[in-house]
């Protein structure tokens, strides 16, 4: 019976939410101020970061910002419509807010250090003191909602647990207190300001300049901690999510990380850090709109294990060329030679390592190769082969979350098993056993809890080793039903054979000698010659019924075998007519088994009676070579085979008395011209 995932409202979690008509969004709004509020502005602090974007490129040369471009222009850009459509499609996530708020605050953080540097510009300095705070609390705002509350409480707008409460206060209190020292900052030193003119601050508490650096070098070291620890939030939620959840939270949890990198790096690294603030926007909308349409595991698995490959080989390569070239100093390609050697050698298994534990880290237990391969294992080692296709087919199935999951197998054990839904365009894999097809696995879509393509792939390669074992196993066991089956029907075709010759030849022949000996000992003293004719009737029936037993001991085995051996026995097959047949023998052939004795001297006699019948061969060669196995091989330079499909109970039979013995029986053509027959029988260990 398949299984399918229920999607869950947004209403409910509020992390993944569904796309709705445009029509549909638009009647919500009008019913609902506040949120139609929270859009409009932002929308418009998308427009006042456009009117500072185009502000700025007016601003003489001294006045214009340095760097160019700040996070918070990304921000202004990218947040509020993100959340703002996030808020439009009925999203409760209090990420969704943040995402609007912090980005007003970017966006007025952006407009009022423009205008300020404007009106400063044009000498109007007190304007510029008020767009100063202006621009100050927004930057305040901005960066404590979106780079420590936004990813606290990403994706589904909870924290992780209460013991991050104190993060939330801790960077309330910050925001706060960064706020008053900005409103009441003491004038600078003019030899520090990076402007032509002061601007003033009518606001000032001139007490508070010995400690001003002091306050403001605390809250930044502050700050960034409380950064730092929000991206650990996230890491620490999705090590204990499950897989789609870890997936989801792998979208913002990478951005954040980028923008984090850039962000402690240092001023230098302003374009990279608001390229990476741009992203993060998106990546929460992919995270909570789309997530399943981008391989972002993809994207940070081989990012991780990268990163990770070039620090420890680097660390490597130089520290151990740092070892060696102390130890053999004056030898630097030597040293540097034995750092190359070494940090190959640990390449191959560092990576393995590092991809496990990546794998381990995005997905948890759920697809790992190793536990499906075991899970696998046990299956196949604890059922029977009819029955483990259902267990392996449900055990992949669940492995590889996927909606259905078939195994095909071919061959004479055909068949099918299938569970759950497989779909309009399965997966092919084919089931290849020692070089050997014999089957096919077929994969439905992927489920809810979807893996990477590059990760299902090392799934579907664990898996599929087991799949082609138990389709194999299935196929021998089919094989052998069906020997025994034909060995069972071969017996009673032989009993019927037996008691038919019997019964129809020996017993009428003997009850016609019992009333002709009872007629000749009426008749014998009466008529003499009537008795003595009789007798002579009863002595040919008795040649006739010796001759029947003969034939029927023939049918059994042949006679010649056991008075002549293999070698004179298919000797004896040679003279019997034309055309010329030479008879080679090589090893030991006195004793062997007594099944392989008989099928040799079939499969050759079966050979010369095609040879005679068909080849109008002038000369043929039987030989037979004992090693490890019988080969018995019949040669001639007659015609050949023809070029048409070939059939025939002569090469059939000669095909299963071969295959009756494990062995194999090969019919082509010979190099010379004419037709090889090439028989191989086993012979068993205990009497090579």
């Amino acid at each position: 019976m398949s299984e399918r995932a229920q999607p869950t409202p947004a209403e409910d979690t509020g992390t993944v939410i569904p796309l709705r008509p445009v029509t549909t969004v638009a009647r919500d709004l009008v019913t609902s101020p506040l949120r139609l509020a929270v859009v409009a502005l932002s929308a418009g602090a998308f427009a006042l970061t456009v009117a500072g974007i185009v502000i700025t490129g007016s601003l003489p040369p001294g006045w214009a910002p340095h760097p160019p471009a700040t996070p918070d222009l990304a921000g202004g850009l990218t947040f509020p419509l993100v959340g703002a459509f996030l808020l439009a499609h009925r999203s409760r996530s209090a990420a969704a807010w943040l995402m609007c708020v912090g980005g007003v605050g970017c966006a007025l953080n952006v407009f009022g250090s423009v205008m300020m540097l404007r009106s400063g510009a044009n000498g109007a300095l007190t304007a510029a003191a008020y767009y100063r705070y202006v621009g100050g609390i927004g930057w305040v705002m901005g960066g404590i909602l979106l780079a420590i509350m936004l990813p606290l409480y990403s994706p589904d707008g909870r924290l992780p647990s209460r013991r991050w409460r104190p993060i939330v206060v801790v960077a309330a209190l910050a925001m706060v207190v960064e706020a008053v020292r900005l409103v009441v900052r003491p004038t600078p030193p003019v030899e520090s300001y990076p402007l032509p003119r002061i601007i003033p601050n009518p606001l000032a508490v001139e007490a508070l300049g010995p400690y001003n650096t002091a306050i403001y070098g605390a809250l930044s070291y502050l700050i960034n901690i409380l950064v730092v620890l929000s991206l650990i939030s996230l890491a620490l939620r999705a090590r204990r999510a499950d897989p789609t959840t870890r997936r989801q939270i792998a979208w913002p949890m990478s951005a954040f990380a980028l923008y984090i990198v850039f962000l402690l790096a240092g001023e230098s690294w302003w374009l990279p850090a608001t390229i990476a603030t741009g992203l993060i926007p998106v990546a929460i909308a992919f995270s909570v709109l789309r997530y399943r349409l981008y391989g972002i595991d993809t994207v940070i698995s081989r990012a991780f294990v990268a990163a990770g490959l070039i620090s420890a080989v680097s660390a490597v390569y130089f520290g151990v060329g740092a070892i060696a070239g102390l130890v053999v100093s004056g030898y630097d390609r030597i040293g540097g030679l034995a750092a190359a050697l070494f940090a190959g050698a640990v390449f191959h298994p560092l990576r393995r390592l590092l991809r496990r534990w990546v794998d381990r880290l995005m997905y948890g237990t759920y697809g790992d190769p190793r536990a499906l391969a075991a899970r696998l294992a046990r299956e196949v080692g604890e059922t029977e082969p009819a029955n483990a296709l259902a267990a392996v087919a449900a055990a992949i199935r669940d492995g590889l979350s996927v909606t259905g999951v078939a195994v095909e197998v071919d061959g004479p054990g055909a068949r099918r098993v299938e569970v759950g839904l497989l779909g309009p365009a399965p997966r092919t894999v084919p089931l290849v056993w020692h070089g050997e097809p014999c089957g096919r696995l077929l994969l439905g879509s992927p489920g809810p809890r979807r893996f990477a393509a590059a990760y299902n792939d090392r799934l579907i390669t664990a898996v599929t080793p087991y799949v082609a074992d138990v389709a194999h196993a299935v196929r021998m066991t089919a094989d052998l039903q069906h020997s025994r089956e034909r060995i069972l029907t071969a017996r009673e075709e032989e009993r019927r054979r037996l008691r038919r010759d019997l019964h129809d030849g020996l017993g009428h022949a003997l009850t016609d000698m019992a009333m002709s000996i009872n007629m000749a000992r009426v008749s014998l003293r009466s008529a003499p010659a009537s008795a003595d004719r009789l007798l002579t009737e009863l002595r040919s029936g008795m040649d006739a019924v010796g001759q029947e037993i003969k034939e029927l001991v023939y049918g059994l085995r042949p006679p010649t075998l056991d008075e002549l051996g293999l070698a004179g026995a298919v000797r004896a097959l040679a003279v019997e007519g034309e055309p010329q047949v030479a008879v080679e023998t090589e090893g030991d052939l006195s004793d062997l088994p007594a099944a392989t004795e008989v099928a040799a001297y079939r499969i050759a006699q079966e050979g010369l009676t095609n040879i005679r019948k068909h080849a109008r061969a002038r000369s043929a060669v039987v030989s037979l070579r004992r090693g490890d196995s019988l080969v018995v091989r019949v040669q001639d330079d007659g015609n050949g085979l023809p070029s048409g499909p070939r059939s025939g109970v002569g090469l059939l039979s000669m095909r299963e008395r071969a295959a009756e013995l494990g062995g194999t029986c090969v019919i082509g053509k010979a190099p010379g011209g004419g037709t090889l027959v090439e028989a191989v029988l086993p012979i068993p260990a205990g009497q090579m």
